[in-house]
């Protein structure tokens, strides 16, 4: 397994996050999107394997509200490439596979 965990520092469904895959001893990199956000390409990844662009915009976010008024999908995803703190975390990848938010159901099944 080669899992990524792009997460926010104060973000405390990420910390739920590193803390299920520590206890069941499989390694992880934590990405902190503030000092280094997502590729594009990794975005589009996520994007795909999470259902959609809505699903991974944090409207609690400060300036996410901006998003709503943008009528094209490019344009949010060109705004959240700039500004990955809109970003709903915590992202889990592995591989092709991607989660938004906490969801141990499903990386149970990436055993």
């Amino acid at each position: 397994m080669n899992i990524q965990i792009f997460k926010k520092s104060k973000c405390f469904d990420s910390k739920n996050a590193e803390r299920y895959f520590k206890e069941r001893g499989i390694s992880f990199h934590s990405v902190d999107l503030a000092r280094r956000g997502m590729s594009k390409g990794e975005l589009e990844s996520v994007i795909a394997a999470a259902g959609g662009l809505e699903a991974l915009i944090d409207y609690k976010a400060k300036d996410a509200v901006l998003l709503r008024y943008l009528a094209y999908e490019s344009d949010k995803l060109q705004k959240l490439l700039e500004n990955p703190l809109l970003l709903r975390t915590p992202v889990v990848r592995n591989g092709r596979r991607a989660t938004v938010g906490y969801k141990p159901e499903v990386w149970k099944t990436w055993e």
